[in-house]
């Protein structure tokens, strides 16, 4: 495949919003074989190829079939979800587009960009598709690609990060924040702070920077590197992870580090490290964080473990989106693999729901996966507090619900899938069975049998202008009952 053609790019976008469409508001008619058909909301027929990629679109109409492209397939998204709503929306269609326009970027940048040699920088940069189930995974907010490109992970990029003064009397901080200082040197009655550059294109900060309450020290002498989540950034050379604040729409949300998740951040790490305690999992502490009062999430700057102090000896942490989307090197999978990742990742993810009240938000993204030299995984590091909810806090009801939609259905279906597409014959879901029923949690019985699982309906929630953390859910088919 031609990477840089418009094709590409068309097909990339394609899958996440297929997928979408037909899991929230389409209905699966009977039939086998690579083409599946659907009827959707008003009665029309589309049919696509493949299961996990949907891809090669086309509708029914008059009696022939007709192939779509990108641009037609979001007229229909549209068409189809006013009917099902009674809605319109106008901002999501654009979203799909700049989407799709931004897959087109990043195809072109990878190209001429040198891919990290390091394995685990190469997982986190290596999701071109993004997430499988969102309309539109790879949208920047609709600025050109000049603005954001210098920083997308998908295209390799690596950067210095900008480094602040803000003054003494201003500065907000909560934690450990030890390490920011050792990124430069503040002059006397001064902070250091580090901004993201696309952070600094976004906000205003011209007041602050007149009166001096913020002033300007350059560069980091060393790069960062921006991993799957855009806004959070690798230093190696410091094994740190920085997380920022970033005023552009990724996918559901507008990326703030919010003042309400900062201020309960000490109460919910806390509780999750405890349930890491002594581990073979990790969990990666959200140590503290700074920012500047007058600018309070704008600025905010959240200082995270890296992983060597907590990865095994001799094992290397792979990020598990990077798994299932595939890259160079990437392990190739295997029954004796699957059963070594489920002993790896369902234990600890459990136990913390179990023996800790901490339910962990784990999916894709925020787990990471130690292999052994031979590929095998050993371990699991799981990371962002922000994600975590605690059960002193939410109806456990809720909080299982949500255990289960981002480990089983975020994250184990999407493992199990792509194992399934690269080793044909090879079905997934007896070993997740048995690794379930090993544990013994009241919920786990029910879990097996029930004939669904929830999915969150992302497609639904940015059309109806729904919060982004205001998850809803739709039943889909339990493999794990059928098992």
């Amino acid at each position: 495949m031609d990477l840089i053609s418009p094709a590409a790019a068309d097909t990339y976008a394609a899958a996440p919003l297929l997928n979408c469409l037909l899991r929230e508001v389409a209905e699966a008619l009977p039939g086998a074989g690579e083409l599946r058909t659907h009827r959707l909301p008003s009665g029309r027929l589309l049919r696509v190829r493949g299961e996990r990629r949907p891809a090669e679109p086309e509708v029914n109409t008059g009696g022939d079939w007709h192939r779509i492209g990108h641009t037609e397939l979001v007229k229909l998204v549209a068409e189809e979800l006013t009917r099902h709503t009674g809605l319109s929306n106008h901002e999501l269609p654009a979203e799909m587009i700049d989407s799709r326009d931004a897959v087109a970027a990043i195809l072109t940048a990878r190209v001429r960009a040198t891919a990290p040699t390091d394995p685990y920088l190469l997982s986190e940069q290596s999701l071109i598709t993004g997430h499988p189930h969102h309309p539109a995974p790879k949208a920047r907010g609709g600025g050109p690609a000049t603005g954001w490109l210098p920083y997308a992970p998908e295209a390799h990029a690596r950067f210095p990060l900008t480094l602040l003064g803000v003054r003494e009397d201003v500065v907000a901080e909560e934690g450990d924040t030890s390490a920011l200082d050792a990124l430069g040197e503040a002059p006397p009655g001064y902070r250091l702070l580090p901004a993201h550059p696309w952070q600094l294109d976004l906000v205003d900060l011209t007041a602050a920077f007149a009166d001096g309450r913020l002033i300007r020290l350059g560069t980091t002498g060393l790069d960062a590197w921006p991993t799957a989540a855009i806004r959070t950034l690798y230093v190696p050379e410091r094994d740190l992870f920085l997380k920022f604040s970033l005023d552009v729409r990724i996918t559901n949300d507008i990326r703030r580090l919010w003042r309400h998740d900062l201020e309960k951040l000490r109460r919910t790490d806390t509780a999750a490290a405890r349930a890491f305690a002594g581990g073979p999992a990790a969990w990666l502490s959200d140590r503290g964080y700074r920012t500047a009062g007058f600018a309070f999430e704008e600025l905010a700057v959240l200082v995270r473990d890296g992983f060597r102090e907590h990865v095994l000896p001799g094992a290397t942490p792979l990020l598990a989106a990077g798994l299932v989307e595939g890259f160079d090197g990437c392990p190739a999978g295997g029954a004796a693999w699957w059963e070594a990742y489920l002993r790896t990742v369902v234990p600890p993810a459990l136990a913390a729901f179990a023996d800790h009240g901490v339910v962990l938000e784990a999916h894709l993204q925020n787990t990471l996966v130690a292999v052994d030299g031979d590929g095998t995984p050993v371990q699991a590091l799981f990371r962002d507090a922000e994600g975590v909810k605690l059960l002193a806090d939410v109806d456990r009801e809720a909080g299982w619900e949500r255990l289960v939609y981002t480990l089983v259905v975020n994250h184990l279906s999407e493992v199990a899938d792509a194992l399934a597409e690269r080793h044909p014959g090879l079905d997934p879901w007896p070993a997740a069975r048995r690794e379930l029923a090993r544990h013994d949690l009241p919920e786990i019985p029910a879990l097996l049998a029930s004939p669904t699982l929830p999915g969150k309906t992302n497609l639904l929630l940015r059309w109806t202008g729904a919060d982004g953390a205001d998850a809803r859910y739709l039943p889909l088919p339990n493999p794990l009952a059928t098992a």
